[in-house]
């Protein structure tokens, strides 16, 4: 901007001096005040440089922040699964864009929308990876958030039933394949039906309580599906528990199913230990799953993360399948970060056996 302002001080001056050249037989030196000149110049130019500055700061919105994020996994396959044919093995590329809007009308509340896309159609990698998919941009939610005497509210179109819990995992999976939140996903990071809202209290002793309601978009609160949850978290220094409680009515003629799900962490001096564990019923059957992981966040440049988890909940009649999973996460710069990675699921038949790396670039 100062050689912008340059650029117009130059004319502006030679401007003044040109009549004074053309006049020089009528006017006198003292009749030229190149002090008083200059400065109403700098004034108008200073004028023009806040309008600028305006037009620039308004094209978007003075209140409204944007980031954006890119992440693409290159990995192969190896195994039949549970098909029997070797049809997952396979070596893919994947990718998912992701945006963020988010603005502010009064300071303290919040206007947030996300949208998505992906690739085409996910491959099996891309599939355990849970990468988005639909090459068009998607509008995959909108929240808004607001206090409410000393709490949060939330309400918002495809919104999670759990978007105002708090969790006690400090894990970053690398995978798709271990359930999210420490494996309390259907709990602890319940999903939505369409509209939800939620709210959240957050004492100054770490205590925290929130709860929620989600219903179909076509009919809230009646004879379609509708689920209400429940949170309560405590988190110290070096340790934190979270429990959810979430119920699901299922539909119109269909019992209700119910989650219960815990998780925690504790942080030694090298590493962090995250485990959660889960339970369902739905009046006939029980089931439950479990995760232990395993986080070290100073390793060389990056980080090492180390997980065991059931990959879905299972009777005590049942078989449980396992999935073993190690990455390490190395921040290239601010905006990039690489992550290599293997996986091994256990299925009905061979084995799925994958390595993988991801790449992660936001802006």
């Amino acid at each position: 901007m100062k050689l912008f302002k340059s650029l117009l001080v130059a004319p502006a001056t030679l401007g003044l001096l040109a009549p004074i050249a053309a006049t020089a037989n009528e006017v006198t030196i003292n009749d030229f005040n190149a002090a008083e000149e200059i400065a109403v110049t700098n004034s108008r130019v200073d004028g023009l440089e806040a309008r600028l500055n305006n037009f620039e700061a308004g094209s978007f919105s003075e209140t409204t922040t944007a980031s954006f994020s890119v992440d693409a996994v290159l990995g192969a396959v190896d195994g039949a699964g549970d098909t029997g044919d070797n049809s997952n093995e396979s070596t893919s590329f994947d990718f998912q864009f992701n945006i963020g809007l988010s603005t502010s009308f009064t300071g303290e509340d919040s206007l947030d929308i996300a949208i998505d896309n992906g690739s085409a159609t996910a491959s099996t990698m891309g599939g355990k990876m849970g990468f988005d998919t639909g090459t068009s941009l998607t509008v995959d939610g909108v929240t808004y958030s607001f206090p409410l005497g000393g709490a949060t509210m939330i309400v918002g179109d495809s919104t999670d039933l759990s978007t105002a819990f708090t969790g006690a995992c400090t894990y970053s999976s690398f995978t798709d394949m271990t359930p999210d939140d420490c494996g309390t996903g259907n709990s602890m990071g319940a999903g939505g039906k369409g509209v939800t809202a939620a709210i959240g209290y957050a004492f100054d002793s770490g205590f925290s309580l929130a709860g929620g309601v989600t219903s179909g978009q076509s009919e809230i609160l009646g004879d379609n599906a509708d689920a209400f949850g429940v949170n309560a978290a405590y988190s110290a220094d070096s340790y934190g528990v979270a429990v959810a409680y979430v119920s699901d009515d299922m539909g119109s003629g269909t019992d209700s199913k119910s989650f219960w799900g815990v998780n925690g962490y504790y942080t030694f001096d090298l590493a962090s230990l995250s485990v959660g564990f889960e339970t369902s019923d739905d009046g006939t059957t029980e089931k439950s799953g479990y995760f232990f992981g395993l986080s070290f966040p100073e390793v060389g440049p990056g980080s090492v993360n180390i997980a065991a988890a059931t990959d879905a909940l299972y009777a005590d009649s049942a078989t449980e399948y396992l999935v073993y999973e190690a990455s390490y996460s190395y921040p290239v710069n601010d905006a990039m970060t690489i992550t290599p990675g293997v996986f091994i699921q256990e299925t009905s038949g061979d084995d799925l056996t994958g390595i993988a790396v991801k790449t992660s670039f936001s802006f």
